[in-house]
């Protein structure tokens, strides 16, 4: 019993490195037969398969009274169905696309709201709303705006910075 506690302590120590390093070692098995086992020889997954075949064993071997060997296979049918599950969760992650960002094209033509007036030689405020969220950008615009006014964006010329006009009643 005690080589099945010290397999699964392994595991775990196994995982808690990979989690410090932070894929240091990731790449140490890639492209190992051929890259046919890239994925599988992750380090979380290989931590998940040595853990579960380790405390598998143990359980298996507490639970029924099994010997060495029953414990062992116990252990192991445990350790590739974690293995499994860690594969396809990691790849499920991986997989996973956020929405494309949004750019300062995505701002022309939007309406917002003036909250600092804009003069016509400087800068004022508006809230636009981007991507479902308030934003405020520095606005500037040909003529003064009053705080209050409703604008459109005729241009985005930096990330923080607007170009609007007034918009029409």
């Amino acid at each position: 019993m005690a080589w099945f506690l010290g397999l699964g302590i392994a595991g775990i120590v196994l995982l808690a490195l990979s989690l410090v390093l932070d894929g240091l070692l990731d790449g140490a098995l890639d492209g190992v037969l051929g890259g046919s086992l890239d994925g599988w020889l992750s380090l979380p997954v290989v931590a998940g398969f040595l853990s579960m075949t380790g405390f598998g064993a143990v359980i298996a071997q507490a639970a029924t009274g099994a010997g060495p060997v029953g414990a062992t296979a116990a252990g192991a049918l445990a350790g590739l169905l974690t293995a499994w599950l860690t594969y396809r969760f990691s790849r499920a992650l991986m997989r996973d696309r956020t929405a494309a960002a949004p750019t300062g094209n995505d701002l022309i033509g939007v309406s917002g709201k003036v909250v600092t007036a804009i003069p016509a030689d400087g800068f004022g405020e508006v809230i636009l709303h981007v991507a479902g969220q308030p934003v405020k950008f520095a606005a500037r615009c040909v003529a003064p705006v009053a705080r209050g006014a409703e604008v459109w964006v005729e241009a985005a010329p930096s990330a923080t910075s607007v170009l609007v006009r007034p918009a029409e009643p």
